[in-house]
């Protein structure tokens, strides 16, 4: 039997990969749990996994195709588990010796039963995904088709013949009104404006298609900031207490391989505040607001065309040596693509520091389905007041853009407290 090997959802939001590379070819006998391809996602580059076992009997998609949809068929299978079945002889010689002694006459009386069991309504009819997306798209019956393709399986080729015949207009033309009866009418949007349309001329500059990264982050952005109702809040800290705490550590334990950054204290300090203040470690859904049991801390590490988000699970419980050791390991296998799903799918609460570039302050977009997201500005001299009087103090910028319909402004202001008592007093994260 024939079946199609499709391409892979190697995450929830995934909708189109790039086939990197197979690891098999046509001919070639393979094994469940075999890796047999590379898919290039949006955030990293994964092995695809047999879960059948046979002959690879042709390659559909070839390697280094860019946007192939999620669900396309890329390769045929000839599976094995024909030959492992008995046929029909030897089922007859498996049955007991008192069945062989059964008369004719009862033997022909069971047959129209077992055929009528073998012909029920019920029965899953047997088509290619693709085959199955045009005839729901052309609101074309299954049931009423006979397959060309192999054991009778209904291909593409059935459904096209299907739609010309004359039979197949009215079954369209009543899943057409369905549809339209089911679905609000669509809101008429404007065509894309060209750079032409804004007085740029043609051939004035080089267009650089999008990647799949690019893509889901314009996606993803956009429905961010347009659908999550969000604010911003922002709180300057003094961190000198921080930069002589951050300055020990990394001399006393050198000989061990630490070394302490100022983000790493910030992701400790950050779960330590989601803790104490627990109504901020929260999550939106049209069910109710899911209040997390760990903060894990998601932060931004740039990589080129785009940003991921690797995770400090569970952050709270850990050391800031063991956050260093982590995120150290993650940035690196981020900057490779080598990120599995579980390591940056997920997360309750994020981070992006772009203070080591210089940036003073700004506010990130909330990357759903987390309540908060943590922008960290550069540490810098400034002039403050100390006790009636003018000082000089390092400081740094800290906004949270909070989602309003998780954590409100009094939320926010508790969440941002907790943080700068642990920022600002760097004992209190060893409590």
């Amino acid at each position: 039997m024939t079946t199609q090997i499709t391409m892979p959802a190697l995450s929830p939001t995934m909708e189109e990969g790039n086939l990197a590379k197979w690891h098999v070819k046509a001919g070639d006998k393979i094994e469940p749990g075999q890796v047999i391809a590379e898919i290039e996602t949006d955030k990293a580059t994964m092995e695809v996994e047999a879960v059948d076992e046979g002959v690879i009997e042709e390659i559909l998609v070839p390697e280094g195709s860019q946007g192939v949809k999620v669900n396309t068929p890329i390769a045929t299978l000839s599976g094995e588990g024909d030959a492992a079945k008995p046929a029909p002889k030897q089922q007859a010689k498996a049955e007991p010796s008192a069945a062989k002694q059964q008369p004719a006459e009862a033997t022909s009386k069971r047959a129209p039963a077992q055929q009528t069991a073998q012909t029920t309504p019920s029965e899953r009819v047997l088509a290619s995904p693709l085959a199955r997306r045009l005839a729901e798209q052309g609101g074309i019956d299954l049931s009423g088709l006979n397959g060309s393709g192999p054991n009778g399986r209904i291909v593409k080729a059935d459904i096209e013949a299907a739609a010309k015949s004359p039979r197949a207009a009215p079954q369209q033309q009543a899943a057409q009104q369905s549809r339209e009866v089911s679905k609000p009418a669509p809101t008429q949007a404007p065509p894309p404006a060209t750079l032409e349309s804004y007085g740029i001329r043609n051939g004035s500059y080089d267009l650089v298609p999008l990647d799949l990264m690019r893509k889901t982050i314009a996606k993803r952005m956009t429905a961010s900031f347009r659908d999550v109702p969000h604010f911003p809040l922002t709180i300057d800290l003094e961190i000198d207490a921080l930069l002589k705490a951050r300055g020990e550590i990394n001399k006393r334990f050198a000989d061990n391989g630490v070394k302490i950054s100022v983000n790493d204290m910030c992701i400790k300090a950050a779960a330590l505040a989601l803790k104490l203040v627990p109504e901020a470690n929260a999550s939106y859904t049209p069910d109710g607001i899911a209040l997390h049991h760990h903060a894990d801390v998601a932060v931004a590490v740039a990589i080129p065309h785009g940003l991921i988000t690797p995770i400090v699970w569970a952050a709270e419980t850990k050391g800031l040596a063991q956050i260093s050791a982590e995120m150290g390991d993650l940035a690196l296998r981020a900057r490779e693509r080598k990120l599995k799903p579980e390591e940056f799918q997920g997360g309750t609460f994020s981070i992006s520091n772009m203070g080591m570039l210089g940036i003073k302050s700004f506010a990130s977009i909330i990357n759903e389905p987390h309540g908060m997201i943590m922008s960290i500005g550069a540490g810098e001299k400034r002039p403050i007041v100390k006790n009636d009087a003018l000082a000089i103090a390092t400081m740094m910028t800290v906004t949270v853009t909070c989602d309003h319909r998780v954590v409100d402004g009094a939320l926010g202001a508790a969440f941002l407290k907790a943080f700068k008592s642990f920022l600002e007093d760097p004992m209190a994260m060893l409590l």
